[in-house]
């Protein structure tokens, strides 16, 4: 029986123990950023390699110094090549089942599109995502007993790899009974994508998927959207608009009332999830951002400040924010704490190019603890 550790109240058993201290299962995709300029004017762009699920597991390691690993597809051609080599300079283990590229339409590592926009400009993303290799993953691609059984403290995945195909949420399945089983801590962020579940199975079908999956689950992260679409609770309306008029700012959008009140239909449907945890951002403009963070732990909600960000690139926000709340649990902090360092290191990741941390430990602690922008001498 693996030792656990203390939780700081959290009501999660983590394990002490282990090869590893964190393991995510979905796609890896290239970002090409041509920062301030729109694609149809661009010239040059930005690599930067990214995934909802990698991005937690990148961030644990290169700012907070776990280990961690992501179990996903890699493609032998130039492209994998660039990806694979940027997840191990970020610290993360590569678990792979390999694809052979044909020299002409793949599988393919999946590229997503996306300009940073600028003041009243919102960003604009979009996605090559044909014939991707990450959405051909199945039941039986890995041998979990040989990963869990060397000891794996805590397990992720998420709604974006879910929506790939018929064979990625079975996947999923599969992986968090595996790691339930050995003792993991099962994390999954709802990060519901109408335009990837409209492909191939639409709203209904995503419901029903996820559902089956976060029966599995220990800790979820996702907004009162996620939760109404993602798996079908009932909730305030969500109208889709994610960018309001800055003229006219919207307090409700940072009052976590809304999500706390839906803790308890989480509960009744799915008994098993012990925590659930979400940012709250109310944008003003793609540059100027208010920023805080909720969690509801136990019956108990715990809430992290706001602070008005100026933003440089926002991708990666949210998963900035799950690394830090996950890290603050595995290393036995109390669950407000725990809030306060994923607030603290979304908001920092905020201010750096590109989809993964260029943040320290130290950093991130002392921005919880309130430091401010003055330079460091």
């Amino acid at each position: 029986m693996a030792m656990t550790a203390n939780d700081g109240g959290a009501g999660l058993e983590i394990r002490r123990d282990g090869a590893l201290d964190f393991l995510s299962l979905g796609a890896l995709v290239h970002r090409l950023d041509p920062g301030l300029v729109p694609f149809r004017k661009a010239t040059h762009c930005d690599i930067h390699v990214s995934g909802g699920e990698y991005n937690v597991a990148a961030n644990l390691a290169d700012a907070f110094g776990l280990r961690a690993a992501v179990a996903s597809a890699m493609v032998d051609y130039p492209i994998g090549d660039l990806i694979a080599n940027r997840v191990r300079a970020m610290g993360v283990t590569g678990i792979y089942k390999r694809f052979a590229h044909n020299g002409v339409s793949g599988p393919n590592m999946a590229a997503v599109y996306s300009d940073r926009g600028f003041g009243l400009r919102p960003p604009v993303v979009f996605y090559n995502r044909a014939n991707e290799a990450a959405a051909q993953l199945a039941p039986g691609d890995f041998d979990w007993a040989k990963i869990f059984g060397a000891g794996v403290r805590w397990f992720h995945s998420g709604g974006i790899f879910a929506s790939l195909s018929k064979t990625t949420g079975e996947l999923i399945v599969e992986a968090m009974k595996a790691a339930k089983a050995a003792g993991a801590v099962t994390s999954f962020d709802l990060n519901f994508r109408a335009k990837l579940w409209a492909i191939w199975g639409g709203e209904q079908t995503a419901v029903e998927i996820i559902s089956r999956i976060v029966e599995h689950v220990d800790v979820l992260v996702g907004n009162e959207e996620d939760l109404q679409k993602g798996l079908g609770i009932p909730g305030p309306e969500v109208t889709g608009q994610s960018r309001p008029d800055p003229a006219r700012p919207d307090p409700a959008r940072l009052d976590p009332a809304p999500f706390v009140a839906m803790m308890e239909k989480v509960r009744a449907r799915h008994p098993g999830v012990k925590a659930v945890a979400t940012t709250l951002r109310q944008v003003h403009s793609a540059s100027r951002h208010d920023w805080s963070a909720v969690a509801w732990m136990n019956g108990q909600t715990f809430s992290a400040p706001t602070v008005q960000l100026d933003v440089h690139d926002r991708v990666g926000g949210g998963d900035g924010f799950a690394a830090g709340f996950f890290y603050g649990l595995l290393a036995g902090e109390s669950p407000q704490e725990a809030v306060k360092l994923g607030w603290a290191h979304g908001a920092l990741l905020t201010t750096f190019p590109g989809d993964t941390t260029m943040a320290t430990l130290a950093d991130v602690r002392a921005f919880a603890q309130g430091a401010s922008a003055r330079i460091q001498r």
